[in-house]
């Protein structure tokens, strides 16, 4: 059984409809890329699956719960946990004290201070630094660091190489190994089709709120891909 499940999801925002009839599965220890360009509907549907987007329909499954209707703190508390778009720390805290906001959810896990300073040795020799003094891709390992202090099931990370220098977003998405060894399921929402796609086992396209194509990364060709990002004719 997947660990999380939507199906047939509709968003909006008002009258207008963003995502349409998504369904998707995510299972145990698996990592998965919904992939896009910009506009496609991608973090809408991510705030929706989270709870931080009410106006839908459908329904979303976490470990054999309907959570559609529940609250985002609700369904954080229960082990999914986003990284946001953007990163959102508190600027003028310490990193480690932004990574303590992720241990106020009270998970009991493997994720600690010290295993994320394992996991991303620069953000602990600058632990006691504020946030806002950070580098861009040193702010995101703190934002997936404190996403990891709460001991998700699953993290969902929207377009977390937005911005970032390539070697940088090398350096990230090299810890999605180590996190998956955990047994913490992955959701990543990416532009970066090939980064994405390097990284996860499952991949979604989607175009205009709906999805385009699916299917196991290693038996999607890029010209397939192409076609089903930009919408154009793949005869």
């Amino acid at each position: 059984m997947s660990l999380l499940r939507v199906e047939n999801l509709d968003v909006f925002y008002g009258d207008f409809q963003a995502v349409r009839g998504v369904s998707l599965a995510v299972d145990e220890g698996r990592t998965v890329a919904i992939i896009g360009a910009n506009g496609a509907g991608k973090s809408t549907l991510l705030n929706a699956i989270v709870g931080l987007h009410p106006q839908k329909r459908g329904k979303v499954v976490f470990a054999g719960a309907d959570v559609t209707s529940n609250r985002a703190d609700a369904i954080a508390r229960a082990g999914m946990t986003m990284v946001p778009e953007g990163r959102r720390l508190f600027g003028t805290l310490t990193v480690e004290d932004n990574l303590r906001v992720g241990a106020a959810a009270g998970r009991k896990g493997p994720w600690t201070l010290g295993e994320v300073y394992r996991l991303f040795p620069r953000i602990g020799e600058l632990r006691h630094m504020p946030a806002a003094s950070l580098s861009g891709g040193q702010q995101q390992m703190v934002a997936i660091g404190r996403a990891l202090m709460t001991n998700p099931r699953i993290l969902l990370c929207d377009e977390i190489s937005l911005g970032l220098a390539p070697k940088i977003i090398l350096d990230i998405y090299r810890c999605f190994e180590a996190i998956s060894a955990t047994g913490v399921s992955i959701v990543v929402i990416e532009q970066n089709v090939g980064q994405a796609c390097a990284a996860a086992q499952y991949a979604y396209c989607m175009l205009e709120g709906k999805v385009s194509l699916e299917g196991p990364t290693a038996d999607l060709s890029m010209e397939a891909i192409t076609a089903a990002y930009f919408g154009l004719d793949h005869a």
